[in-house]
């Protein structure tokens, strides 16, 4: 479904954000990508997302080359993918029933079909009571269920989230992974970058390590990330 072929991306001064990136993921598959902070995982995403483009190499997403996606193009292809952010970014003048509808307008749903799928979206991440209410009015959790809603609102065929649970506590964040859980169970890809080891490991999925931008190991079985040697 998502090929990194002999991927590097080039930076300003001959920084080398990834290196000869060669990743395969299928369809359906829950990924995660770790590393520390400048392994490289944020410019994978980039790189996806075609915010910026490979210095070297391709990418391809069910066999389009998404390199040579013209600009015009973009929003389109943008479509499939879903994305979840650490800081939420919902609209803070829009009450959660907004900001998810605002997410439909974008692709010029149908009022009908947006008064459809959000109740139903609602349920799903447990907000159902919440649609009249300001993100200002939410808890950080609340609020990361309202950007998960918004992100599968349009049934994306790939999910992907940057360290969503970053600013959560280890509870919240576990109610945070049985809502991704879940949507990957119904068929989407989830592609989640993060630095918490014990998510990682009790999920047990295929893991990307990264490290000065290059794949460190692939655990396609899934694995888990080790506690950092002490000097």
């Amino acid at each position: 479904m998502i090929e990194f072929n002999n991927v590097s991306k080039i930076y300003k001064k001959d920084f080398a954000a990834v290196k000869n990136i060669n990743l395969h993921i299928e369809a359906g598959e829950f990924l995660f990508i770790v590393g520390k902070s400048g392994a490289g995982k944020s410019t994978l995403i980039k790189l996806l997302l075609k915010e910026i483009n490979p210095t070297e190499g391709s990418i391809k997403y069910n066999e389009q080359d998404v390199t040579k996606i013209r600009k015009r193009n973009l929003a389109e292809y943008r479509r499939k993918i879903g994305f979840v952010f650490q800081d939420y970014r919902l609209l803070p003048r829009l009450t959660v029933y907004e900001n998810i509808a605002f997410a439909m307008e974008m692709i010029c749903c149908s009022s009908k079909n947006i008064r459809r799928e959000i109740p139903v979206v609602l349920s799903m991440v447990g907000l159902s009571d919440k649609a009249k209410s300001y993100p200002d009015e939410l808890s950080g959790g609340e609020q990361q269920r309202v950007s998960i809603a918004r992100a599968v609102v349009n049934r994306p065929e790939t999910i992907i989230a940057d360290e969503p649970t970053g600013n959560l506590d280890p509870e919240t964040s576990s109610e945070i992974m049985k809502i991704f859980n879940e949507i990957n169970k119904r068929g989407t890809t989830v592609i989640m970058a993060t630095h918490d080891r014990e998510i990682v490991n009790n999920y047990q999925r295929r893991v990307v390590e990264l490290k000065n931008g290059l794949i460190l190991r692939d655990t396609k079985s899934g694995g888990r990330v080790n506690e950092p040697k002490k000097d």
